[in-house]
């Protein structure tokens, strides 16, 4: 090769703007090796050292490994296969950073002690096998052994959170407060209470007919939402057509003649079914989806839980 077209690795430098260490660390590294030495020992370099060193920045200003790209040159591995495997990593990379500034989004907007700090990010980086895990647990132990209905606990099991890649701060707040809740030994006991008069009635014969069971829900949220908008007490004489409507409709549901002792029974199972934790675990699941908000039905309830314990 004619010494007119070799360059020393200050040209290199000029030509590319690279500095000279760098060229040297790589050319050391074996990336861009020199094509000759001068009698004083200086390195030489071919023609191909400019294309060699555009690509060898182009990687590293990727984040591609000098090992990665010495099999590349070396042509072990493609182009397109190094950016396939780095696109990856770079996915993941990405949503580490959006959970993380989520997490911190999250902290500063509760004023977070630095234990709550780490107990959100604890929880926020569970993949999302983990977080199914975590909700099955709780499903598995609140409904074990107890018949209330597959369609139920299936329904139970198809709505688990399913956190963003790049989550809202509320999002993350939410997935937080849910994961306390269904590891809350009171929770789920109350939960499991709860099923355990489901499967009772279902053991009973009770019906099971879910576009009754809402339209129930729906004369409740409209009967007592009404009086609770109206200012109507409870305990008031006014609020008795109220509450002898309501508790007619939750007879004829039942399949049961109404009266004292149906309106106790009735009672027993509205002070355990009204813990407003139900509601607020269906609230969580559909803020961390993103699904649209409903109607509260807890105050409601409340409203004649509370006409049936004055009556």
């Amino acid at each position: 090769m004619d010494d007119d077209t070799l360059r020393t690795i200050g040209e290199l430098a000029r030509l590319t703007g690279l500095s000279v260490k760098t060229i040297r660390f790589w050319s050391d590294a074996g990336v861009v090796p020199p094509t000759d030495r001068t009698p004083a020992g200086y390195r030489r370099y071919g023609p191909d050292a400019l294309a060699r060193l555009d690509l060898v920045r182009t990687l590293r200003d990727l984040g591609v490994d000098l090992a990665t790209i010495q099999r590349v040159l070396a042509r072990e591995v493609t182009v397109a296969e190094v950016a396939a495997a780095h696109a990856e990593a770079l996915d993941v990379q990405i949503r580490t950073l959006r959970l993380r500034r989520s997490v911190l989004r999250a902290v500063a907007r509760r004023g977070a002690t630095p234990e709550e700090m780490e107990l959100m990010h604890k929880l926020a980086k569970l993949t999302d096998q983990e977080r199914r895990r975590l909700i099955n647990d709780f499903i598995d132990e609140a409904f074990e052994g107890l018949d209330v209905g597959p369609e139920f606990v299936a329904k139970m099991r198809a709505a688990m959170p399913e956190l963003p890649d790049d989550p809202t701060p509320e999002q993350t707040d939410a997935w937080v407060e849910l994961a306390e809740l269904v590891q809350d030994p009171a929770f789920r006991a109350g939960v499991r209470k709860a099923a355990a008069y489901q499967a009772g009635d279902r053991a009973l014969g009770a019906k099971e007919d879910v576009a009754a069971n809402q339209a129930l829900v729906d004369l409740v949220v409209s009967r007592a939402g009404a009086a609770l908008a109206a200012g109507i007490s409870p305990s008031a004489a006014v609020a008795g057509p109220v509450l002898d409507e309501l508790a007619g409709a939750f007879a004829a549901f039942f399949e049961r003649p109404d009266g004292p002792e149906f309106r106790a029974w009735l009672l027993e199972r509205m002070e355990n079914g009204n813990d407003p934790r139900y509601e607020r675990y269906w609230q969580l699941i559909g803020q961390i989806n993103g699904w649209p908000a409903q109607p509260a039905l807890g105050p409601a309830f409340g409203w004649l839980t509370d006409a049936l314990r004055a009556g």
